[in-house]
């Protein structure tokens, strides 16, 4: 059964209205819902969307449309947020929610180390200038060249995903006259309420080695016995888009169950635990996120109850949070290009709101039917909310932006529009479908404006094309 990637209450549905129970006609259609933005976006007096003082009109007279727009001080802040509730922990930026030299630098610079999964994602750290020690590598089919790279580095930990990397990091290891830092992932079997695409600990998925079966022990006794690996710790990651941290709690207390076991039989006290990401963040009013002070008092609770009662002492904490870093901190301007009213059944009507972007710069309703919420930016409307769907100009039915939402009546061709909670898994799993170049990423700091992502042109579609 596919479960929607933050619940089952995503499923209730009032086929009457045409609209998903939780969305409410709102009282006012200009308001912003504070939890959907970063904090320093606000709407002026003229009601025309500003981000650090700086108004999207003028955004979108500089950089165009479709443009991500990043609220750089939110960043920051959303980072320190997590270090400072994790002091006693390390805190990892995951880089597959969204990868720029800016960012991860930035997430550096305020307390975080970086999880990368492929050698591109590698590339850009170092290209950033960030230290291979504070670097760790994910991945469940990291080539023999990644391998290596991470080795020569001396990256800070590895996470081995299959009896065959195993190997292969102990040869190229020897071969370098190293010795690799790695950690197992081990897969826990918790079921986290969320999309099946996205719940990455159940058994019959892809990544990291089972309990069932002793096969994470075995893992873990190999890298032990290898001469050219240090086993430093368990990894746990669970899913995606997790709001309830009882899922965490079982996968903490089985991962300490298997790191008592491994002390016991091959007397190995493991110095760390990576519980990795997944947290959830609010992408409509019906989303509701703990703050990290409150999942890390959960987590570190567990983890020191679970150790107390197997008799060991309690590792070092590690997670790897992204969505949650990055995701609220940006939003996608639009401009509106087409309103088309559609008559449905029991003469209920929906307007279909063409924008200038679509499924190439975010995936994500298509791939896990993700709800997003929209505004119009460009001006303040007295018109009466109505139903509409925000899509946008590919030759594809399932182009769909924000599924349901409620937006001024008079909306037109012209007006902007703003689609916040956009900053994670939309750049990063963009692409050319139709041949539409990615939009640029804009940070704003300090009442200035940068490109730290530039547009794709036709140009560089074309320079790839070589006849």
């Amino acid at each position: 059964m596919r479960i929607h990637e933050a619940g089952a209450l995503h499923g209730d549905f009032d086929f009457y209205t045409l609209r998903p129970g939780w969305l409410g006609v709102p009282d006012d259609v200009n308001a912003l819902l504070p939890q959907l933005w970063a904090s320093n976006v606000e709407r002026a007096d003229d009601g025309v969307l500003h981000i650090g003082g700086l108004s999207v009109q003028d955004l979108a007279a500089e950089f165009g449309t479709p443009a991500y727009v990043l609220d750089e001080d939110d960043f920051r802040a959303r980072c320190r947020s997590w270090t400072e509730a994790f002091a006693d922990a390390d805190v990892y930026y995951a880089a597959k929610a969204f990868c720029s030299k800016a960012v991860l630098r930035a997430a550096v610079e305020e307390g975080l180390n970086v999880d990368v999964c492929t050698a591109g994602e590698l590339a850009v750290a170092l290209s950033a200038g960030l230290e291979p020690a504070r670097l760790g590598l994910h991945g469940n089919n990291k080539s023999l060249a990644e391998l290596r790279q991470a080795v020569e580095l001396d990256l800070g930990r590895i996470v081995a995903d299959s009896f065959t990397e195993i190997e292969r990091l102990e040869e190229i290891s020897a071969s370098l006259g190293k010795r690799a830092k790695v950690m197992v992932r081990v897969n826990v079997g918790v079921e986290a309420h969320t999309h099946e695409y996205i719940a990455t600990a159940h058994e019959d998925q892809k990544f990291g080695f089972s309990l069932a079966g002793g096969h994470a022990y075995e893992a873990a006794r190999r890298v032990v016995a290898a001469e050219h690996l240090e086993l430093v710790g368990l990894h746990s990651h669970i899913g995606s888009q997790i709001f309830d941290t009882a899922a965490f709690e079982v996968s903490a207390a089985r991962v300490v169950r298997l790191q008592a076991k491994l002390q016991a039989d091959l007397g190995v006290a493991l110095p760390e635990l990576d519980l990795g990401g997944g947290f959830g963040m609010a992408y409509t009013s019906q989303d509701d996120p703990q703050p990290p002070a409150d999942i890390a008092a959960s987590l570190g609770k567990i983890v020191a109850e679970e150790c107390a009662a197997a008799g060991i002492d309690a590792p070092r904490l590690s997670i790897e949070p992204g969505r949650t870093l990055i995701g609220p901190a940006v939003f996608t301007l639009y401009e509106v290009g087409t309103v088309k009213p559609v008559t449905l059944s029991a003469g209920a009507s929906r307007l279909y709101v063409s924008v200038d972007g679509g499924i190439s710069d975010n995936i994500r309703t298509a791939l896990y039917d993700a709800t997003y919420s929209a505004t119009v930016a460009s001006r303040a409307s007295q018109a009466a909310p109505a139903l509409a769907r925000v899509v946008g100009k590919h030759c594809e039915a399932g182009d769909i932006v924000v599924k349901d939402e409620f937006l001024p009546a008079d909306i037109a061709a012209g007006d902007l529009l703003a689609v916040p909670g956009t900053g994670a898994y939309c750049r990063s799993m963009g692409s050319n479908y139709n041949h539409v170049p990615r939009p640029p990423v804009v940070a704003v700091r300090d009442g200035e404006a940068r490109v730290i992502l530039a547009r794709e042109t036709v140009d560089d579609l074309l320079r790839l094309d070589v006849g």
